[in-house]
């Protein structure tokens, strides 16, 4: 490999990743007169999933100067959930909930999806490199991250800051050593995209689908319409259920398809159109979210699981609090990346993670699909599921485990 150092390139900040995290922390920072390089392997538009946005990532996109772009880029609209176990069925409608904001979003196809937010950093003065990888850091007050390109060369880049928004590729835990097992059980979905040819009114194409196996509470399908007649569709267990050949994963996740009766009425037999990917063992950890000059943005840090489509909604509030902690640092500030970034962002995190488990263990189920639901309960539930989960004027964000188990009891004692 061609070693050609050269002269280090310098700037205020390098954030590592294009992914929805980088843009949005990248056009903060040079809507903030900030110089900002973005460092990305791979090229876009390539396909991820995470389509399901949630209503709290809005006010991050316009902050952004991303909004406008999103809302006319023709994506399927989305104003909340709906839940399906056999014979039983629970909606919400995220325009009514406990918490103030946007109560509607998008169901995005993410390739799409985030090349239009790249491009609006792009638009906004953010410096931005496909096919490059960062292969090595020098932490500290100036750190200098050791990148090479897709001919071999290699070259540095010294900065004020770095941002770790690399995604499911966690290019500063693996290379800092900063990884630690996830308290979460390894599970794998298996999932593509299905012509769905639904005819009108035979499902709610504005809410994002979960509907749970009729013999096993703690697998679960989601099924995701997107524009132009496209379904997002995948099933989600512990990754020995899905544990199959490549060859095979088409037929095992038809089978899945098939087993569940509504997503078999809509979905059953419609036509794959990519192959059936599969991913495993996507829950990460990490001991802290910072450290000398760095910060970890969204899944770079911690991904707890798909079922309530948090993802996106965490990698941007990270870049929104990371941004403003960073930016007070600039200002001559004394900050304390614990305090101001880290507890703030976790408090979040665990909410959802309250949420996540008792998922799978069906307490949660319980109380979906409780018949005699609590309208005010009911609005603050929702706000969770909406995103709002760092709003600590709603009690299940406050103090989630005891409200909680108190919830479950009244649900399944009365």
């Amino acid at each position: 490999m061609n070693t050609e150092y050269g002269e280090v390139e310098q700037i205020d900040v390098a954030v590592i990743g294009a992914g929805p995290a980088g843009a949005v922390a990248a056009a903060l920072l040079a809507r903030a007169g900030r110089s900002v390089l973005v460092l990305e392997r791979q090229h876009f538009p390539r396909f991820s999933i995470g389509e399901s946005l949630l209503p709290q990532s809005m006010a991050y996109l316009e902050e952004a100067g991303m909004l406008k772009a999103v809302v006319e880029a023709g994506f399927q609209y989305k104003n909340g959930a709906s839940f399906v176990h056999g014979e039983k069925t629970s909606s919400f409608d995220f325009r009514d909930k406990h918490s103030e904001g946007w109560g509607t979003t998008y169901q995005v196809e993410r390739a799409v999806f985030d090349q239009l937010l790249i491009r609006r950093a792009a638009d906004q003065g953010v410096q931005v490199r496909f096919g490059h990888t960062v292969r090595a850091m020098q932490t500290g007050a100036a750190p200098v991250l050791e990148v090479a390109d897709e001919q071999g060369r290699v070259y540095r880049v010294a900065s004020r800051f770095v941002f770790d928004a690399s995604g499911f590729g966690r290019v500063l835990p693996r290379l800092l050593g900063l990884e630690t097992p996830s308290r979460m059980p390894t599970r794998a979905a298996l999932f593509s995209h299905v012509r769905d040819a639904l005819p009108a009114g035979s499902t709610d194409r504005d809410k994002i689908c979960v509907a749970v196996h009729p013999e096993r509470r703690d697998v679960w399908y989601w099924m995701i319409p997107l524009a132009g007649g496209r379904t997002s569709v995948g099933c989600v267990a512990d990754a020995e259920f899905l544990d199959v050949p490549e060859d095979q994963r088409e037929a095992k996740l038809r089978e899945l398809m098939r087993a569940e009766p509504t997503v078999a009425r809509l979905l059953g037999d419609a036509p794959f159109l990519m192959p059936v990917n599969r991913i495993a063992g996507y829950s990460a950890n990490v001991e802290r979210l910072h450290g000398p000059g760095y910060a970890l943005l969204g899944n770079a840090g911690e991904f707890l699981d798909p079922v309530f489509s948090s993802g996106v909604t965490i990698a941007l509030r990270s870049a929104h609090l990371a941004v403003q902690t960073l930016l007070k640092q600039f200002d001559g500030e004394t900050v304390d990346w614990a305090a101001e970034y880290d507890a703030p962002l976790r408090k979040g995190i665990d909410t959802f993670r309250v949420f996540v488990e008792r998922w799978y263990t069906g307490e949660l189920q319980d109380i979906i699909f409780y018949e005699n639901q609590t309208p005010k309960i009911r609005r603050m539930i929702s706000s969770i599921l909406a995103g709002y989960a760092w709003d600590e004027t709603n009690p299940y964000v406050a103090d989630p485990v005891r409200r909680f188990n108190a919830l479950h009891e009244v649900c399944t004692t009365m």
